[in-house]
């Protein structure tokens, strides 16, 4: 009976060793695919955002929009989440990641957001892609300077790929407008610093808090600077917007802003900030094709081959990553 029962204990515990490496990669691959669906989501921003300039909206009135619409949703969440750790008895985050959580937030969703609003009113949706996503090389950058992380051969191999794509589709575009031109890149730009750091500082407050809680007190503490700020610029009366600019803020509020946001903090808490960064490189891909269908945006054939090298690098990250 003894030797029956002895190659049984074995059999039986290798479903379990091989169930978890296989839930870890199940894992993992969700947060590829989390970064990727919030990065085309966060596309769809610039190109509603230009849509709504044509109707003569400012970019603190679009912002205050934006965020005044989101804000309900992520109440609503993040009430649900504080619910939910309270009846499972997991301890509410202190005040100091709460107050850490909102400073981030400031950073990465009033601040930044400010200064890409500023900068399409002065450069198109598709050159505000290729100036923003800039902000992986920044993530690489600031890693190594300030958070200890190591510059790894496959990022800056993604990064370098990446680029030249991106540099084939926006090469050929003429930034007309002079000194306009120069203040909105400068200013999306600096969104792109600013977004960078964002993801660096929000890597351990997401882990500590939880991705959905976070996200909401991150984005709750934006709205409340969006708003701040409108109403120190602006009349009260001047949200009184025609129906096709609210229709469009409604649209940024919560397809290019709730939704990208909860799948962004998910990719971030599954998988590197690097990883999460290269991926988004596929988000000027889809702004270029909604561009030039809702803006009549138009770019050379080339830019096609260019499509072709920032999913080349995107894909030459994601398999290197997982390995």
């Amino acid at each position: 009976m003894a030797d029956d029962a002895t190659p049984l204990r074995p059999a039986a515990a290798m479903p379990q060793a091989s169930a978890a490496p296989a839930a870890g990669r199940r894992y993992i691959e969700a947060g590829y695919l989390f970064a990727a669906v919030g990065a085309i989501l966060f596309s769809t921003k610039a190109v509603a955002i230009k849509f709504a300039y044509q109707d003569h909206v400012d970019a603190e009135t679009l912002l205050a929009l934006r965020m005044g619409l989101a804000t309900p949703f992520y109440f609503a969440i993040g009430a649900h989440a504080v619910r939910e750790r309270r009846q499972s008895g997991k301890p509410l985050p202190s005040a100091g990641l709460v107050m850490a959580a909102a400073a981030v937030g400031l950073l990465g969703y009033w601040v930044a957001s400010y200064l890409d609003f500023l900068g399409l009113e002065y450069v198109s949706a598709q050159i505000e892609r290729l100036i923003l996503f800039t902000y992986p090389i920044f993530v690489v950058i600031f890693g190594a300077l300030f958070f200890r992380q190591k510059i790894t051969r496959n990022a800056l191999i993604a990064v370098a790929i990446s680029y030249a794509g991106l540099a084939l589709i926006f090469g050929e575009s003429t930034v007309s407008g002079g000194h306009d031109a120069l203040l909105g890149g400068g200013l999306v730009l600096a969104c792109a610093v600013a977004f960078a750091l964002y993801q660096l500082f929000a890597k351990n407050l997401i882990t500590a808090i939880g991705p959905r809680l976070f996200t909401c007190i991150a984005m709750i503490a934006a709205a409340v600077g969006a708003i701040v700020q409108f109403l120190l610029t602006h009349a009260a009366g001047d949200l009184a917007v025609s129906g096709r600019v609210l229709a469009t803020a409604l649209f940024i509020a919560i397809g290019s802003t709730v939704l990208p946001s909860f799948f962004l903090n998910a990719a971030l808490h599954r998988i590197s900030a690097q990883a999460n960064a290269t991926i988004g490189t596929l988000s000027p891909v889809a702004t270029i094709v909604l561009a030039y269908l809702i803006l009549g945006e138009t770019l050379a054939p080339v830019a096609w081959v260019g499509t072709v090298l920032v999913i080349a690098g995107v894909g030459w990250f994601t398999l290197a990553d997982r390995r």
